[in-house]
């Protein structure tokens, strides 16, 4: 198969925000402790942190990390996790029904953050808590001294603020099973009030207001254009939150699932556009899509985890070559919307569905969907360029029209770069890529990076981490005005130029 990408320098998508490249530590199975946190483990830091997590998490150049859930925060009593140690309560969490020792809280994942070259996003309890303690917890991080909060983190060896810039109202607050659920009147109303008090504390913040759970949810569309009818003055982002899986083993539909992600965002920009419209408004609200991930593969283990546990092994999916490719076309997916999409957040980062894993006092490894993330988080900063792309489709039952090649073009005129990611998704044969490089005459191959394996279910292992890992044998060829690029069957491709 034969198939065209032209891009021209002159027609962007838009500006990519760093924070697309974001991801998520919820106090969730292992994700924090045994995680990122192991003071007993031979690489531990001063602080207890894994430095050999941290050397993985480098690699992924994550820009910022959402914190501490996750529908754990709509339980959470943030003064449980500041001070001495050894006077902290163990809780009964009941968002995961496990115990929570609170070892690791705001004052030591903020210091975390910054060992990982990352900032922190910070969410605040709307479920069983409210406005005053979202206040507090904001005065306790970002003011700088001489009041009760500020006074008291300083007396905790912390003298100078935290700064934190991005602040989620609470979490999936329309979700039957978070604590402290609520219609969307209610939760509009609080986190509407919310924001006011964060706001003059603080005008430096930027705030994201829950939007739905999931594309799915029965109150979808609904539930944002009411909150946003109350938020709107006082927020910058409406979150958008969905995993995906392959509960049927449907390679070719599951595939297609960023086709979903798509129309999810479309969908809310519609949304947040009408709200706009009927408020006569100048300002435009922006989307956050601070969980995104495929996440099905531990749900039957899940089932039989016994409750009241200290971080057990929760939400740990073992990623297969195929899921990388709908990661891979997922983040393709947001970048073709970086006009809009300026915050997402793979969830999660460490053990809980997540790109990292980790044995308990051992070993850390890199999972399948390491690499696209890695690839895109590292050679995708810069401007989106609209993509034109002329390629066959196929269909399933499922799902309709679906274009054999994902693709996205990145340019970096700082670095003078432009790259192009592509995903295959034919299982049977090899695809012809031109791109049209008109616009970039001077152009020169750097490399053709290849994520590929036979086995679509091939996973990587402690034992054996590196069977499915990118090599950058890929074959593009060179013309005078367009490169020809052979996309494998079944393969994600990173293809960087000099311009």
């Amino acid at each position: 198969m034969k198939a065209k990408l032209t891009i021209n320098k002159d027609f962007k998508v838009g500006q990519i925000d760093k924070r697309l490249y974001g991801s998520f530590i919820e106090h969730l199975g292992r994700a924090v402790y045994h995680g990122i946190y192991e003071p007993s483990h031979p690489t531990a830091d001063d602080m207890g942190f894994r430095k050999d997590v941290l050397d993985m998490v480098k690699q992924l150049n994550v820009p910022i990390v959402r914190y501490p859930g996750g529908n754990f925060v709509s339980g959470y009593r943030w003064e449980d996790g500041i001070g001495p140690k050894e006077k902290r309560p163990r809780r009964a969490e009941l968002a995961w029904r496990v115990i929570e020792t609170n070892e690791v809280g705001i004052g030591e994942f903020q210091e975390w953050a910054k060992r990982a070259n990352s900032q922190v996003m910070q969410a605040v309890n709307l479920g069983t808590r409210g406005p005053e303690d979202a206040r507090n917890l904001l005065e306790y991080c970002n003011f700088p001294k001489g009041t009760y909060y500020s006074d008291l983190r300083r007396s905790h060896g912390f003298e100078e603020p935290f700064n934190i810039k991005v602040w989620c109202l609470g979490n999936e607050m329309d979700g039957p099973w978070q604590l402290g659920a609520k219609t969307a009147e209610e939760y509009g109303r609080i986190a509407c009030e919310t924001a006011k008090i964060m706001r003059q504390l603080d005008p430096t913040i930027e705030l994201v207001a829950c939007g739905s759970s999931h594309l799915n949810m029965p109150t979808f569309g609904k539930w944002e254009a009411t909150v946003l009818e109350h938020t709107y003055d006082y927020i910058d982002y409406i979150s958008l939150h969905n995993y995906y899986g392959n509960h049927d083993n449907d390679t070719k539909s599951y595939l297609a699932c960023s086709l979903d992600m798509d129309k999810f965002i479309k969908s809310v920009i519609a949304i947040c556009d009408y709200v706009k419209a009927v408020k006569h408004s100048d300002k435009t609200i922006n989307l956050s899509f601070d969980e995104w991930n495929v996440w099905f593969h531990s749900n039957e283990a899940d089932k039989k985890l016994e409750p009241w546990q200290i971080a057990p092994h929760q939400l740990e999916d073992i990623y297969t070559f195929e899921d990388a490719l709908v990661v891979g076309c997922l983040l393709i997916t947001l970048l073709k919307n970086c006009d809009r999409v300026k915050i997402a957040c793979l969830a999660q980062l460490v053990n809980v569905i997540a790109p990292i894993m980790t044995e308990n006092g051992g070993s850390v490894w890199a999972q399948t969907i390491f690499y696209p993330f890695m690839h895109a988080s590292n050679y995708g900063r810069g401007v989106a360029l609209t993509p034109v792309v002329s390629c066959d489709s196929y269909s399933t039952e499922k799902v309709k029209d679906v274009p054999y090649i994902e693709t996205i073009a990145v340019m970096n005129e700082d670095k003078k770069e432009l790259t192009v990611f592509a995903v295959n998704r034919s299982l049977k044969e090899d695809i012809e890529l031109e791109i049209d490089l008109r616009d970039f005459k001077n152009a020169k191959l750097i490399e053709h990076i290849v994520l590929e394996n036979d086995d679509m279910k091939a996973t990587n292992t402690a034992e054996n981490p590196l069977n499915v890992a990118p090599h950058n044998n890929g074959i593009t060829k060179m013309g005078s005005d367009c490169a020809v690029a052979t996309l494998n069957k079944h393969s994600w491709n990173v293809i960087r130029f000099q311009i």
